[in-house]
């Protein structure tokens, strides 16, 4: 009877952990100076005009998911959180688990926006 509960207790702990092995697989860790954005959805309609996906703007501004420890040179100024402007051709598209995103070094970042 004891052996019994201790294989069932096994079997449960093996469970959680797999769950939680692969929740912490599913994020991503920002190294050195770098972030991880989320850019902001592009507009759809303009005035009443719906514009196909190949003539929308790029857009310039999203939201901080995660960011690095910094360097010895540059201290970490943002957090996961911000909101921030960033430029036209920044950073680097990543696409993970079907949403996109952008990652970029800190000084590629011209603004954080308050609300």
């Amino acid at each position: 009877m004891i052996g019994t509960v201790f294989a069932y207790h096994v079997a449960e702990t093996t469970k959680l952990t797999s769950n939680i092995k692969i929740k912490s697989i599913m994020n991503i860790k920002p190294l050195g100076d770098r972030v991880l954005v989320v850019p902001a959805p592009a507009e759809e309609k303009i005035g009443g005009i719906i514009i196909p996906d190949t003539a929308k703007e790029k857009p310039l501004h999203g939201t901080v998911k995660a960011v690095g420890q910094g360097t010895k040179d540059e201290e970490m100024i943002l957090k996961a959180g911000d909101e921030v402007l960033y430029g036209k051709y920044s950073g680097t598209e990543l696409e993970f688990e079907g949403e996109k995103y952008l990652m970029m070094r800190q000084s590629d970042v011209l603004a954080v926006i308050e609300k």
